[in-house]
């Protein structure tokens, strides 16, 4: 069978079960350890360890190992370069999430400047610097696609 073309399959083929996006959600918040992962998640410790390592062999995370006085090795997990990058999908994420389904509680979670705390809104801007209004943003079938977009107007 041959690799999906579509980077959404292909994203969701690594990020989208649930306790996945739950495990870079809290990495995204500075957790490393598995023990703060499986405290906060409440995730069944077998379901923990297969996540965790689906994530290393795609290159989400760098798993390292520390020993702490008195304990026996364990192993941190640190977001490598590509599970940085993600942070933009979660915050796209959250921004949904505030907009069209939000809590009755409130907010879980917030996208603000690290060095301020002021609050941020993700945007699309144009090679020229322009900022593009979301409804004008247009998503079509890339060179390998296989479905076409209609022209009638």
């Amino acid at each position: 069978m041959s690799e999906p073309t579509c980077q959404v399959l292909r994203t969701l083929d690594v990020i989208g079960e649930k306790w996945s996006l739950l495990i870079v959600r809290n990495a995204l918040r500075g957790q490393t350890k598995f023990s703060e992962f499986r405290e906060n998640l409440g995730v069944p410790t077998d379901v923990l360890t297969a996540r965790l390592a689906k994530l290393v062999a795609a290159g989400i995370f760098d798993k390292r190992s520390y020993r702490e006085a008195g304990s026996r090795e364990r192993f941190s997990y640190h977001l490598t370069e590509k599970g940085e990058a993600l942070r933009m999908v979660f915050a796209s994420m959250i921004e949904w999430g505030d907009e069209y389904n939000p809590a009755s509680a409130g907010a879980a979670n917030r996208v603000v400047d690290g060095r301020t705390g002021h609050p941020l809104r993700l945007g699309f801007i144009d090679d020229d610097g322009e900022f593009i209004d979301p409804h004008d943003i247009a998503i079509v079938p890339g060179p390998q696609s296989t479905w076409s977009v209609s022209t009638r107007g």
